[in-house]
């Protein structure tokens, strides 16, 4: 595997500094309780008041626990064990292990941009730095010119296609759903505290482009469309899980709507654990010569 030696220094701090923030998020407990407040936009909402979170509100903070619940029983497992394989020279462990950064690097973007300033903001921001670079590394260390020979051709590659569009399509309608009433309406949306949809821009503009381009590039046999749609895949479970996690601490919490985000993407969990199981079944070790070379 290619810059092995760069990702052996960035994994290190990787696994440390989750563990450390996931373990803080959940364990890390402060004298409060919850408390209304009415912001500047005359939204009034129920701040979490205790914890490393006490500045979040109740439903941020639920999700945030439930994020750290993911990484330390998921996320973290999967970053070591993948990047044993990958080292090993294992191509599945390779693909497994780009999208455990894509895991780490969505989460702790959201977790800088998003999550009220608390004394791990500097984790956080390091976090989001070295998963960046290291998923533009694992990325590089592929080489596309023979990549796409090591699937094989049994890959349905339109129907697995055809569900990353369909989670396009979902995520699309939900968040412009979501954005356009209050702007039809020239009222504010419900921010819960925030200044803006951080969430909501990232997955329109980071995510879904992300699912159709893999589709695209999928159903064109390109190695790109191969790589990108693994990636997408073994990304959106880490990711539905925590969205998952999320929810039921919301429900927990008595977060009101917190039913309908955990069934969808609990229900998207489970296709893209269908898709990747799929994936990386039909992935071979050595090129499969009969399989015509990709374009780009």
């Amino acid at each position: 595997m290619k810059y092995q030696s760069i990702l052996k220094w960035l994994i290190p701090p990787i696994v440390i500094l989750a563990f450390f923030a996931a373990a803080m998020g959940l364990f890390y407990q402060t004298p409060g309780e919850p408390f209304a407040y009415t912001n500047h936009r005359g939204e009034t909402v129920s701040i979490n008041g205790y914890g490393l979170y006490s500045y979040d509100t109740v439903s941020s903070a639920a999700q945030e626990r439930g994020n750290d619940i993911v990484t330390l029983l998921v996320g973290l497992p999967l970053l070591v064990i993948s990047a044993w394989l990958a080292f090993r020279g294992s191509l599945r462990g390779q693909l497994l292990l780009t999208g455990t950064f894509g895991f780490f690097l969505y989460t702790y973007l959201s977790m800088s941009m998003l999550t009220s300033f608390n004394p791990l903001f500097l984790v956080y921001v390091a976090l989001f730095a070295f998963s960046l670079y290291a998923f533009v590394l694992s990325m590089m260390s592929f080489d596309l010119a023979t990549l796409s020979q090591h699937f094989s051709q049994d890959l349905p590659r339109r129907w697995i296609a055809g569900l990353l569009f369909v989670i396009a399509a979902f995520l699309s309608m939900a968040w412009l759903g979501k954005i356009a009433q209050p702007l039809v309406q020239n009222q504010t949306a419900d921010l819960q505290n925030t200044t803006t949809m951080v969430i909501q821009a990232m997955d329109l503009g980071l995510v879904v482009p992300l699912a159709v381009i893999a589709g695209i590039l999928l159903l064109r046999r390109s190695a790109w469309g191969y790589l990108l749609a693994s990636v997408f895949v073994l990304k959106a479970i880490t990711l539905g899980l925590a969205v998952s996690a999320m929810a039921i601490n919301m429900s927990v919490a008595g977060v009101p709507e917190s039913l309908g985000i955990m069934i969808p993407f609990l229900g998207i969990t489970a296709v893209n654990l269908v898709i990747a199981v799929v994936l990386l079944r039909n992935v071979r070790t050595q090129p499969i010569p009969s399989l015509r070379p990709a374009h780009g």
